[in-house]
């Protein structure tokens, strides 16, 4: 080698060291952003699911279905905007196939669980208008109250 070389040889290492540390660092950052976005995502996905446990009393009750539809609505769009990150993400993140398969299994069941608490919300809904309206759609005649 020359000595031209080797004065160069000290400031290539040196910029390639820099380079190295740069992407260990921003490797870093992604992997960061990976766990903040998934923390958030999961976050927003457990507080539905706290809500949800409120209006059942703790577990002990069934859910109102017309309480519990909208709530279970966004949950539905919770758990699919976490599959969705997941998903894309999945190698840069280096999410494991389990951990992605449960997530989409409990948001598949999630869907069901959602449009069966709907569909009973909206069979609710209307017996309760129907009774307001009366059988034949006039108003229900109301019973006098008091003593006879």
């Amino acid at each position: 080698m020359t000595a031209d070389k080797l004065v160069h040889a000290p400031r290539a290492a040196a910029v390639l060291g820099a380079a190295l540390i740069a992407c260990l660092i921003s490797g870093a950052a992604f992997a960061g952003d990976c766990n903040e976005d998934i923390a958030n995502l999961t976050k927003k996905r457990q507080a539905i699911i706290d809500q949800l446990n409120q209006l059942s009393k703790g577990g002990k009750s069934q859910l109102d279905p017309i309480a519990a539809c909208p709530k279970l609505r966004s949950l539905v769009s919770a758990e699919r905007d976490l599959v969705s990150y997941l998903t894309k993400n999945k190698d840069w993140c280096a999410v494991p196939d389990q951990a992605l398969e449960n997530i989409s299994a409990s948001s598949s069941k999630t869907g069901g669980v959602a449009n069966q608490a709907c569909a009973a919300a909206a069979q609710m809904k209307k017996a309760q208008q129907q009774q307001a309206t009366g059988a034949g759609g006039a108003p229900a005649q109301k019973l006098p109250t008091g003593p006879l």
